[in-house]
């Protein structure tokens, strides 16, 4: 097991008590593909680093978070390669292009397909634009170690069991990660041990959640305007963690931090 790269930062991570261990190892990676995109060790001007960028690009989420991260003339000098590199691309493309003849077929067909399937040579490329992101490539592969890490840890280490075992539940996303690993990196013997622990941790805690949210809602009402929050004061931004995994209420990351 590699102690030092994977084993401490998934301990420190169940350790800090959040509602996702796993949002907050993801929330370290995407910080550490920023700085490492645009930081001070300037990776941007690495040939082989701007190769990647250039045929990549990002996704939607990271652009507004390299916006926000405040390196602008780095993102200016990513972004410029990238737009020579992606208009070479979108020359060959409609220079290629060849659309398909309608037919009186296809106009009664009824509209009940795939809408998201593309139907050209353009729409696929486009679709593949969309498909990829360096930023997110760049922390994807060691989110799947930790993964890994973590079943290494439920099998091997008797510090890392009560920690499993007492934490907050996972986001509904990275719960089900964690489902679908174990059916791979546990025997049906370990699999019957984790689920008797993960599935009665998962409903205690959504319901939790739940009645935060309920009491959040409540407070509202004017009658309990001089009530205690109890413990729903931050019951929005959990429960969306909950729901879909992240921070909705983190500040974006910038250079500064």
């Amino acid at each position: 097991m590699k102690e030092k790269l994977y084993t401490i930062p998934l301990m420190d991570a169940f350790k800090a008590e959040d509602e996702c261990p796993f949002c907050f190892v993801e929330r370290q990676l995407e910080q550490h593909a920023m700085d490492f995109v645009l930081g001070a060790g300037a990776s941007y001007m690495e040939d082989d680093v701007r190769a990647e960028t250039d045929k990549m690009g990002f996704c939607r989420t990271h652009y507004k978070k390299m916006y926000d991260y405040g390196n602008r003339l780095g993102a200016g000098l990513i972004l410029k390669t990238h737009f020579q590199y992606k208009t070479k691309e979108l020359h060959e493309q409609i220079r290629i292009f060849a659309p398909s003849r309608a037919s009186v077929f296809s106009r009664f067909k009824k509209r009940n397909t795939d809408t998201d399937a593309p139907k050209t040579s353009l729409g696929t490329w486009v679709k593949e634009q969309e498909d990829t992101c360096y930023i997110c490539n760049f922390y994807k592969d060691t989110y799947t170690r930790y993964l890994n890490t973590f079943f290494e840890l439920f099998k091997k280490n008797q510090e890392f069991l009560p920690l499993f075992e007492t934490c907050k539940g996972f986001c509904i996303p990275h719960f089900g990660d964690l489902v679908e690993t174990a059916e791979s990196a546990l025997s049906d013997k370990e699999k019957k041990a984790f689920y008797a622990i993960l599935f009665p941790m998962m409903e205690q805690n959504m319901q939790r959640l739940s009645d935060d949210l309920d009491w959040f809602c409540d407070k509202f009402d004017y009658r309990n305007k001089d009530a205690d929050w109890r413990t729903s004061k931050d019951a929005l931004p959990r429960g969306m963690q909950k729901a879909a995994g992240g921070y909705p209420a983190d500040e974006p990351y910038t250079m500064d931090k």
